[in-house]
């Protein structure tokens, strides 16, 4: 049924901004989103929609966030059966510092909705946090009556969907004569509101396994759909096959390649009044994966060693320094010709001093993170068609923030740079221009929550994973859809309770996601198909596993679970623990 009203003003007014951690905009601490509505009064009609403008006036980004109103009351206080006000869109992924979004808010009424003054408000929420309101001031001078007017009608769309999946539903407008409405605005709903999600283009994805109800509005009129979300129906485990142990030291990063495994060292590990620091490298030989074994190991002047790298060849390994006695940082190069026994072909410290924390080799091209401020901090390109004599080729920083890892694929380094976000560099790819030697900015989207820790770009899906690693809140997986490269966009995060995620790695062939999560050890997720909205609430999880109990994360001696990186390999999955050393692991899917 169609309806109509006319002599509707509603005004709406802003409201002073909540904020978290901050009174004024002097007062606004360093690294805190600040959200503000403008203008500060809207006319609304239901002629069209109206508009506002969120923006983030802060120095850190903002998301997920929910827009949401409330019911409308009357002065009185009473609550409002029918009348609503629609607001697209519903969520923002990610609002950056100096960035904006347009809000359109649209009033339904019911038949005999009375002239008078009625109020609502509307909330901007983060994980549960209101970051900012409007109250929302509602005239209505005639009586809403039930006469003719436009009709929307759900014209496309399944009727059964699967749990995580993104289904496509389409509405069809038309005015009080009959005539289709090309360009008229549809809002999406589903009911009830936690049951799943809609993009404003009516993208739906399930999150509750059950019958729900699709709903399509245009100005007064709606139409529904009734739409079942089936379960996800998948299902999994891992089973330990090997385990070899380090107990002296605290295990840091890892490396597959053939029948050889290599783990870093990180920190100072104290066992029996003996501190042993972050300065061995260790092979292992897992031609037997039941029975990973060490075979051989390398020393160098370093109390963190926090990264290994092997090249596609196999022939050669770069190894990072931190924390070097004579103050010299930067990289050791080895000879991979026997994998079980590397040897050193050189330590390279020129332009590196402040400390290495992560590399990638491609080709003749090593690419470092350097540590330090966020001034000294960046990338730098290391040539080592020579390996003998290396030479820093070119550097790059994004600013703001420091730089914590780099991931380099398709002529692209994808650069995890904490707070200025995740930033993509040509270094060959074309896009930009840039090469090895000249890295070029492309794009770059600061994910919500900021501390950008590592990423994994897969382009046969156009999505970047991305670690946020943040040990006072949970940290949470961030994807962001890179099908535009120069417009990269957050569009689904997953999070568990409790501990951060660290490293990851990617199953492209079947979209398993494979994850360390610190003390919560290693899940596997299912990040096949569209992805949209908050995965974990998708029936994605298909396996976790603590292996070796809970404990301290690091633990000074002993101590259970603390997963600092996964690899495939040969269909196992090797884990570097921290507490532990190397875990190997059958997934059974």
């Amino acid at each position: 049924m169609s309806r109509s009203s006319r002599g509707l003003i509603v005004a709406v007014q802003a409201m002073a901004v909540a904020l978290l951690g901050s009174c004024s905009d002097s007062a606004a601490p360093t690294g805190s989103p600040r959200l503000v509505f403008e203008p500060a009064v809207v006319a609304l009609d239901t002629a069209g929609p109206a508009t506002v403008v969120i923006r983030n006036t802060g120095d850190a980004a903002a998301g997920p966030l929910e827009m949401a109103a409330s019911q409308l009351r009357d002065t009185a206080g009473t609550t409002l059966v029918g009348p609503s006000v629609a607001v697209s869109p519903r969520d923002i992924a990610t609002l950056n510092p100096g960035a904006e979004r347009t809000v359109t808010l649209s009033l339904t009424l019911a038949p005999l909705t009375q002239p008078g003054r009625y109020v609502a408000d509307l909330a901007v929420r983060s994980q549960g946090n209101t970051l900012a309101s409007l109250d929302l001031d509602i005239r209505v001078d005639q009586e809403v009556t039930g006469a003719p007017g436009q009709s929307v009608a759900v014209m496309g769309g399944p009727s059964t969907v699967r749990q995580g999946d993104v289904a496509q539903y389409t509405a069809e407008v038309r005015d009080s004569a009959g005539a289709e409405m090309n360009g008229a605005v549809v809002h999406w709903s589903v009911v009830p509101s936690t049951a799943g999600v809609f993009s404003a283009g009516g993208r739906f994805v399930g999150y509750d396994v059950r019958d729900v109800r699709v709903v399509a509005r245009s100005g007064a009129a709606a139409d529904t759909l009734d739409v079942t979300v089936q379960p996800r129906a998948l299902s999994g485990s891992f089973t330990t096959v090997g385990q070899g142990s380090v107990p002296a030291r605290f295990s840091a990063d890892l490396w597959v390649h053939g029948g050889t495994l290599y783990t870093g060292t990180w920190g100072g590990r104290t066992v029996n009044g003996v501190t042993q620091f972050g300065n061995a490298l260790f092979a292992w030989d897992i031609t037997n994966p039941t029975q990973p074994a060490i075979v051989d190991s390398v020393i160098v002047d370093a109390r963190v060693v926090n990264d290994v790298k092997v090249r596609a060849d196999g022939r050669l390994a770069v190894i990072t320094h931190e924390a070097s006695g004579d103050g010299k940082n930067g990289v050791t190069l080895l000879d991979l010709s026997d994998p079980h026994h590397p040897s050193v072909i050189t330590r390279f410290t020129n332009s590196l001093e402040t400390g290495v924390h992560n590399a990638w080799i491609e080709g003749d091209y090593v690419y470092l993170v350097v540590d330090g401020t966020s001034a000294t901090s960046g990338l730098r390109v290391l040539d080592i068609s020579n390996p003998t004599q290396p030479t820093v080729m070119a550097s790059f920083h994004a600013g703001s923030s420091f730089l914590h890892d780099v991931y380099v694929r398709d002529g692209l380094a994808l650069l995890s740079h904490w707070d200025a976000g995740l930033v993509i560099v040509d270094v060959g790819n074309g896009i930009a221009g840039g090469s090895p030697t000249n890295p070029v900015e492309v794009s770059r989207v600061l994910v919500a929550g900021g501390q950008t820790h590592n990423a994994w770009y897969w382009p046969d899906a156009g999505y970047v994973f991305v670690g946020e690693e943040d040990f006072a809140t949970p940290g949470i997986i961030h994807v962001v859809d890179v099908r535009d490269l120069r417009s990269p966009v957050e569009v689904a995060t997953f999070q568990i309770g409790g501990g951060t995620p660290h490293n990851f790695w990617l199953d492209e062939a079947t979209g398993m996601l494979y994850l360390a999560w610190y003390e919560n050890g290693v899940r596997a997720l299912d990040v096949t198909g569209e992805l949209m909205g908050q995965l974990e609430r998708q029936g994605r999880e298909v396996a976790a596993l603590q292996y070796s109990g809970g404990s301290g994360c690091p633990a000074s001696v002993g101590g259970g679970t603390c997963a600092w990186a996964p690899q495939l390999k040969t269909g196992l999955v090797y884990v570097s623990d921290m507490n532990t050393g190397v875990w190997v692991l059958q997934p059974q899917f």
